[in-house]
């Protein structure tokens, strides 16, 4: 009851931090047989399950489950595809590809890697961001 509570704001002792996992912000997802054409900006988790054509900016990590299709240019900080994703991605931290994921595109990332039987085509470009790439003090 509390957490009922808590999610209409009717509990003084909890917060939307509490609730939603520990975090201001809850997971989202796009559910299969959900088809959606647009812009898709915002923060936290997000899960694709079913379809998406457009560009997603994304300050969290995105899912994209092994029945989804993806056509859209992705920012986000780290993308983990078990799908099909066809477009140019740039990942703060890293992209991994699941044996079940095929990427046609352009990726641009910290990290990358791709299991076996994952399908890949296009450019990768691995580097470490930039504040990481400077050298370290020297000390007298």
């Amino acid at each position: 009851m509390r957490r009922l509570l808590a999610f209409f704001g009717l509990d003084p002792g909890r917060t939307d931090r509490d609730f939603f996992h520990d975090g201001p912000v809850s997971p989202s997802t796009l559910g299969g047989g959900i088809t959606i054409k647009g812009e898709l900006r915002g923060e936290g988790p997000l899960t694709v399950l079913g379809q998406f054509e457009g560009d997603i900016v994304l300050d969290g990590t995105l899912h994209v489950g092994p029945e989804a299709r993806v056509d859209a240019n992705i920012t986000a900080r780290a993308i983990v595809i078990a799908g099909v994703v066809r477009g140019n991605l740039s990942a703060d931290t890293r992209v991994e590809i699941l044996p079940t994921g095929a990427l046609t595109g352009t990726v641009k990332s910290g990290s990358f890697t791709a299991a076996d039987g994952a399908r890949v085509k296009g450019e990768i470009w691995v580097e470490q961001p930039v504040e990481d790439r400077r050298l370290p003090a020297v000390r007298a």
